[in-house]
């Protein structure tokens, strides 16, 4: 039986519990990581937990993180459970805090931290060799809110357009936010490739100078590990406002996140994108990442 870390020690998995009355559970008050775990290790674990530590400050959920210690929490739980290679997910909620509390010492609390550790998902082989289909998302994302662009536990709206995706036939959705912009897909980042440039949209931190709202996109580790090795390859990368006339012109479109690394796009809608196959920077950039995490991970 898998062993889940709780709040620094290791329970059975299935009985991992929080309190009824966590934020996490009364409010959805909270933030996660998934991450990549090969070898024993964590790829890019700080990049990760330096990530969330900077959204619990920013929203308010926690100032006390150590993001080395919560790495080390994380490759334990590797160890714990023998695994090698990993899904790995880290849960930070508010733990038993009283929202309501008039009184700022009634608000203080320890935050609820939970890592488990899975086998890694089994993706078949074809979805990266032939690529897959995207529908767009229903639902925009909203600029002015200020929770947009940090990974939150609430993930309702794009588990349902995921599921009406899969309903379509498709693998993911993409989100634009109500200015038209692409903003990412439910689970991943968006790139689009067209004359040889990679292009993707600027993610919270990146906006333009001048620029009033925050972006809603995530600064997802993967998508800056690809953005890297882009510019490694000597590929032109640009970060910048895309719409849906770049996605549906692009000669072709992939998609980041820490499970499928980078998932090559061959339709979005009803339309082909580019020759219908995944293109050449897609698989360069596949392959340069799969080499990138064994070779920092010690494979």
């Amino acid at each position: 039986m898998l062993h889940a870390w709780l709040d620094g020690r290791f329970v059975p998995m299935d009985e991992a519990r929080v309190s009824a009355f966590d934020a996490g559970f009364q409010h959805g008050m909270g933030l996660f990581e998934t991450m990549a775990g090969r070898h024993g290790r964590v790829f890019r674990g700080l990049e990760h937990m330096e990530r969330l530590r900077r959204s619990a400050a920013e929203l308010g959920l926690a100032d006390t993180l150590r993001p080395e210690a919560l790495v080390d929490a994380c490759e334990s739980a590797m160890r714990h459970n023998g695994l090698q290679h990993a899904r790995v997910r880290l849960t930070l909620t508010g733990g038993d805090m009283n929202l309501l509390a008039r009184r700022a010492e009634d608000v203080r609390h320890d935050p609820t931290v939970l890592v488990h550790v899975q086998p890694p998902t089994p993706y078949p082989p074809a979805l990266f060799e032939q690529g897959v289909g995207v529908r767009i998302a229903d639902g925009q994302l909203n600029v002015a809110d200020p929770f947009a662009g940090h990974k939150t536990l609430w993930y309702w709206p794009r588990l349902a357009a995921l599921q009406r995706a899969a309903q379509a036939g498709t693998q993911e959705a993409l989100w634009f936010d109500v200015t038209r912009a692409l903003a990412c897909g439910c689970v991943s980042n968006a790139f689009v490739v067209k004359g040889g440039v990679v292009a993707t949209p600027p993610a919270r931190g990146e906006e333009p100078k001048g620029q009033a709202v925050r972006s809603p996109v995530l600064p997802g580790v993967t998508r800056a590990a690809v953005i890297s090795l882009a510019e490694e390859s000597g590929m032109k990368v640009d970060v910048r406002r895309l719409e849906v006339d770049d996605v549906l012109g692009a000669d072709e479109v992939f998609l980041t996140n820490s499970s499928w690394h980078v998932l090559p796009v061959v339709r979005v809608e009803q339309r082909t994108v580019g020759a219908g196959a995944p293109g050449e920077a897609t698989r360069t950039l596949r392959a340069a990442l799969l080499e990138r995490i064994d070779r920092e991970t010690g494979g």
